[in-house]
Order: C-alpha cells, then structure tokens, then sequence
C-alpha cells in the first residue's frame, strides 16, 4: 500500500511525501498502519500527527480517496494496492 502526506506532514516525514508500506499481516486496519508509521517513518515530533492511538485532529484520512470516518475509522480496513492519504489542514498564517 501507499502512504502520502500533504499540507506539510511530510516535514514530520523526512520531507518525503510519499511511502511504500508492506505489512505482514492480511487484516490491515487503519490503527495498525498508524502504529507502523510511528515505528517506522516518523521523523520528529509524533505529537504533530499523532494523539493518542489516532491521528490529531485536523488531519484528514482519506483511503481511495473516501473519508476513513464512512469507512470505519481506525478499523478501516486496507488492502494491499490501497492509497492512504493523510493531510492536514492546520496551517500558519
């Protein structure tokens, strides 16, 4: 699966907004990818996209494109080709 970060979450990324996510396991849910982002890809300042076992808010979720909130929130599940989107609409002004 692909992971992307936009609206500026990727500088909490390394600056890269894109990832390729293998996970071993054949139900995989949105909560699970989480846990692997921040084992795996977060760079600094996990507090910034994360709260709790969930995104912070102001962050969308989007899986295909669908809003992760109609497809089950954390338990949402995702398959191998799936594109998950997170972006924040929290900007400076």
């Amino acid at each position: 699966m692909w992971a992307h970060s936009r609206g500026g979450l990727e500088l909490l990324f390394g600056s890269v907004k894109c990832h390729e996510v293998d996970l071993d396991s054949n139900e995989i849910t949105v909560e699970k990818l989480l846990v692997w982002i921040r084992e795996n890809l977060l760079k600094e300042r996990q507090e910034m996209f994360l709260k709790g076992k969930s995104v912070r808010p102001g962050v969308l979720v989007l899986i295909n494109d669908y809003d992760w909130e109609l497809m089950g929130h954390l338990e949402a599940p995702i398959k191998d080709k799936d594109s998950v989107v997170f972006i924040s609409t929290l900007h400076g002004g």
